[in-house]
């Protein structure tokens, strides 16, 4: 019998009258204003304008959302199109169901048409946004614990994860590695290593980006393999490990590449920025305050 575990909610909706309360949302929603808050405060300290990165999260946040409902779709087809399911349950994105790779892929396009509006640098935009990204992944999983989802295996760990049963959907009462708490303790370590390495080592050009995707991936690597939901497999490992593996080598690539072409960090990453007075002290925002030669 275990005696120590976290409970996990009776429920993960709440009803204000006729309006449901969703966890699952309101982890998603406050992840993106942590996301942005952080990014706005190490843009401005590069020597940007504020309310620049809310302006591009405009474009980058409805296509991060798209793109990671359809990587979960996608990958996970059966669930939505299978014998006796129903297709429109895959438009339910309240229910959970993102795939973080999706997200950062449509993202990075939203992002980059907002960029382009802007005439600035999306490698500049998104080492300013990376920490902030982890930032609300970390709070995101949380939306697992409320949808008692994406658990991993069984055990009796003090810290271990009380689960209810469902027969619905074939869900098992027991206790299980709380993966969503692991990753989420992953993401706030990778958005330390962030802002440590760019405060240590000035990077730019879209290395902190790829630092921050670099770790992450090492971490979804080992909590991929505690999960026990079902996934489709590849050479017998899970296909969100594989995809672990080749992000990480590419991410890795990159800073290896870009670090000869293009030393440094970038001088200006807002063109009349410095002249509207946009840059201004950040000291505890992970950047220097002012830009970097």
């Amino acid at each position: 019998m275990n005696l120590a575990y976290i409970p996990s909610p009776s429920t993960g909706v709440l009803h204000l009258g006729p309006i449901p309360l969703r966890g699952y949302a309101f982890c998603i929603i406050i992840g993106v204003f942590a996301a942005v808050w952080l990014g706005n405060r190490r843009w401005i300290a590069r020597g940007g304008r504020a309310g620049t990165v809310a302006d591009i999260a405009v474009w980058a946040v409805p296509f991060g959302l798209v793109g990671g409902r359809l990587y979960h779709v996608i990958t996970d087809y059966e669930l939505y199109f299978g014998e006796g399911r129903n297709w429109v349950d895959s438009f339910k994105i309240w229910e959970g169901g993102l795939g973080i790779w999706g997200a950062v892929a449509l993202g990075a396009v939203g992002a980059w048409i907002g960029c382009r509006r802007r005439g600035i640098p999306l490698p500049a935009w998104a080492d300013a946004v990376a920490p902030g990204l982890a930032v609300a992944q970390a709070i995101g999983r949380w939306g697992n614990w409320f949808n008692q989802e994406l658990y991993g295996k069984r055990t009796d760990v003090p810290w271990a994860l009380k689960i209810d049963a469902d027969p619905a959907i074939g869900r098992v009462a027991g206790t299980y590695h709380p993966t969503f708490l692991y990753e989420s303790l992953w993401c706030l370590g990778v958005a330390a290593l962030v802002i440590w390495a760019d405060r240590r080592f000035k990077l730019g050009h879209g290395r902190a980006f790829a630092l921050y995707v670099a770790a992450y991936t090492v971490g979804r690597f080992w909590t991929e393999y505690l999960r026990v939901d079902e996934a489709h497999h590849v050479l017998g490992l899970r296909l969100n490990g594989w995809t672990s593996i080749l992000v990480f080598v590419a991410a890795v690539a990159y800073i290896v590449v870009s670090s000869r072409k293009v030393p440094g960090r970038e001088a200006v990453v807002e063109p009349g920025a410095a002249e509207d007075g946009g840059s201004s002290d950040a000291s505890s925002s992970g950047a220097e305050p002012k830009p970097a030669e």
